[in-house]
């Protein structure tokens, strides 16, 4: 994820291009955020999770993921300090945590509670869910988890 201008959490992107496709678009716009590689890494068909309609805002969002491994993770952290929109659109990475501390409430709990942009918090548990990356269970959990009250 990335922390954007407007000091919203959420995912590299944006509109496809005349002549581009979805795809074609995708790819672009992880270069220009993100400094991605794209002959490293690249977004296909196959790396598609879901698609979210905004019928008043007559917008259609793909969301696709990519597996990488963490050495490959941190050369794309590296590279995104680069990238075209970094320090404008883009203001850096964000590592999301996928855990939760044992008062419950601290990691990714905590993490949801951050603000979000579009559907952006919807896009990311979906994906965690339809990749197995966590289980509906530790999700739920995640969600309804509240913060304990201060001790005084």
């Amino acid at each position: 994820m990335q922390m954007r201008f407007d000091g919203n959490l959420g995912f590299p992107g944006g509109l496809v291009d005349a002549g581009e496709d979805s795809v074609e678009a995708v790819n672009r716009e992880l270069s220009e955020e993100m400094n991605l590689d794209t002959s490293k890494h690249s977004v296909s068909e196959s790396s598609y999770v879901v698609t979210h309609w905004s019928i008043s805002k007559r917008l259609c969002l793909h969301f696709y993921a990519l597996e990488v491994s963490l050495p490959e993770l941190y050369e794309i952290e590296k590279r995104a300090l680069l990238a075209k929109d970094y320090g404008s659109e883009v203001l850096g990475t964000v590592r999301v945590p996928l855990y939760t501390m044992g008062d419950g409430y601290r990691g990714f709990p905590t993490f949801l509670s951050n603000a979000f942009i579009g559907n952006s918090r919807l896009q990311l548990l979906h994906c965690l869910r339809q990749l197995q990356i966590l289980t509906p269970d530790e999700i739920q959990l995640a969600q309804q988890a509240m913060p304990l009250p201060l001790k005084s």
